[in-house]
């Protein structure tokens, strides 16, 4: 369930003005601590500090736990969908640091629902990164695909960089330490068999600030792209393409294989057509990109009743959020709900009653126990 064809989940083509298109896609990155910043691209830190009771106050209440920036402008787009589409469902949505503090706090049921990606999820399953010193008792049960950071390749001209292995020896810039978009494009590239091309890359560290003019000045050579498909991409990639002429760097066999096989990550091919940065002429006709998978996830303790409500919510009336933030996923139907489940993350029971209720259910994946 790992691969996800861009073609055949097609968003609605909701291009932002210039202003959002630079702010829409922000996550929130954390200092390890607890504490946010605005910044792009999701967040992998935060030490699950902070108060809250996490259960939420009536049955049919969610408390969702919620990264700041682009994360955030869609977890209060499905807030909004909720209090106009549901005479049942109470959703507040609660700050936190990044998708892994998200997953600690919900450990601790500081709240009971969440937004979180499948990459800090399977390492915490795994005990790896964050998790390999301080790892939680349990990890939150899926939902629902809430929307993809999906990520790409751009070397800029003149480098003679065509394919992934001219990286070897290059300067390469995988967006800021602290993302959750450069730990999951480091996850890919460092296990085999893209290992021996990530280990000669000269990797760079700079603020996503600094990017644009470091890549201007011949500082950097390629860069990741990213975003969502069909809506937009993150505001450093559009400024590196509004002042740089860059091209795409087309994927090996080796890559294409590392990231299928690396459980943290989707993939998929999107027509640049659908999805240009900035207008500018990349030299392809489609990408493939490697997905950040962000979803919807809730503690054993929701009610199973609050959760089938909201995905009764974000089904039937997708345009409604996709009205307040177009990054959310655009659902052809409600299997495409499970777009991202694994089957090693259990689906919360109220979500498996929707989805067999809706004949969507896929008898491979796994239903989490109530609590």
């Amino acid at each position: 369930m790992y691969m996800v064809d861009s073609h055949m989940k097609r968003r609605k083509f909701l291009y932002s003005t210039a202003a959002a298109g630079i702010v829409g896609l922000a996550g929130c990155s954390g200092d390890g601590n607890g504490n946010t910043n605005v910044s792009d691209g999701g967040s992998q830190s935060g030490n699950g500090g902070g108060n809250g009771n996490g259960n939420g106050g009536g049955n049919l209440s969610l408390r969702v736990g919620t990264s700041a920036g682009g994360t955030q402008d869609v977890g209060l787009a499905v807030e909004r969908a909720v209090s106009q589409e549901s005479d049942s469902l109470e959703y507040s949505t609660i700050e936190s640091p990044g998708y892994i503090g998200t997953i600690r706090r919900m450990a601790n049921n500081q709240f009971n629902a969440g937004i979180t990606d499948n990459n800090s999820l399977m390492k915490a399953i795994d005990e790896r990164g964050a998790f390999s010193d301080q790892p939680v008792d349990r990890i939150p049960n899926y939902g629902f695909y809430a929307f993809p950071y999906s990520i790409y390749i751009i070397a800029r001209d003149g480098t003679g960089i065509e394919t992934f292995d001219d990286l070897a020896g290059a300067n390469v810039y995988p967006a800021e330490p602290g993302y959750s978009t450069r730990a999951t494009t480091l996850d890919v590239w460092s296990q085999d068999p893209t290992a021996d091309v990530y280990d000669q890359m000269n990797i760079q560290n700079m603020g996503v600030d600094s990017a644009p003019g470091a890549m201007e000045e011949g500082n950097i050579d390629a860069s990741i792209a990213y975003g969502t498909p069909g809506v937009r991409y993150t505001g450093f990639v559009q400024e590196i393409a509004s002042r740089i002429d860059v091209h795409y760097v087309e994927p090996t066999d080796a890559l294409r294989e590392s990231a299928e096989s690396y459980s943290g990550a989707g993939t998929g091919t999107t027509s640049y057509d659908d999805w240009q940065i900035a207008d500018a002429d990349i030299g392809t006709d489609e990408v493939f990109h490697w997905n950040l998978e962000v979803n919807y996830t809730f503690n054993p303790e929701a009610n199973a009743d609050a959760v089938y409500e909201l995905c009764r919510v974000v089904d039937e009336h997708n345009d409604v959020v996709n009205e307040g933030e177009a990054q959310f996923n655009d659902f052809e139907s409600t299997g495409d709900m499970l777009g991202s489940a694994r089957e090693n993350i259990p689906v919360h029971p109220g979500a498996v009653q929707y989805y067999k209720d809706n004949d969507a259910w896929d008898d491979s994946l796994q239903e989490g126990e109530s609590a």
